[in-house]
């Protein structure tokens, strides 16, 4: 159940990007573009994911086991490290960049010009690089 719920969550994500135009990247570029021709549109969307993002948290946290069953996972670490901070940097310099990010590149596939996938195929190389490099920190000796 919990994979079916899954799929039916991510293509009602996939949706509502699509929808709301979130998976064009000249909406999300305008959003950035604060002296020129500045779209708010984004910054509506965020709002009202943060909204329904932060009930859910609300509800969640009163709960000892998830809707269709298993523990509740924990609570995200709360601290601000050195990984979070250069991470954000990069996934920020990159969505202002290109105007897409995972999320929304997922769903522009359906409609993908060329550029599109070159930009999955980076941010997978992207994860791949980054795995390794983790597996290569743990292993080497302290």
């Amino acid at each position: 159940m919990r994979k079916f719920t899954s799929l039916i969550s991510g293509i009602l994500f996939g949706l509502g990007l699509i929808i709301s135009d979130m998976a064009n990247p000249e909406r999300v570029r305008s959003f950035m573009d604060l002296f020129g021709d500045w779209d708010p549109t984004l910054a509506f969307v965020m709002i009202g994911a943060i909204f329904a993002s932060a009930i859910g948290w609300i509800i969640a946290r009163r709960r000892s086991m998830a809707l269709f069953g298993g523990s509740m996972p924990p609570p995200a670490n709360p601290s601000i490290d050195q990984n979070l901070i250069v991470g954000s940097a990069i996934f920020g310099i990159g969505w202002g960049l290109v105007g897409l990010c995972p999320g929304p590149a997922v769903s522009a596939m359906a409609f993908a010009p060329w550029q599109v996938p070159l930009f999955m195929a980076a941010m997978l190389t992207g994860m791949v690089v980054f795995k390794i490099s983790q597996e290569l920190r743990q292993s080497a000796p302290a």
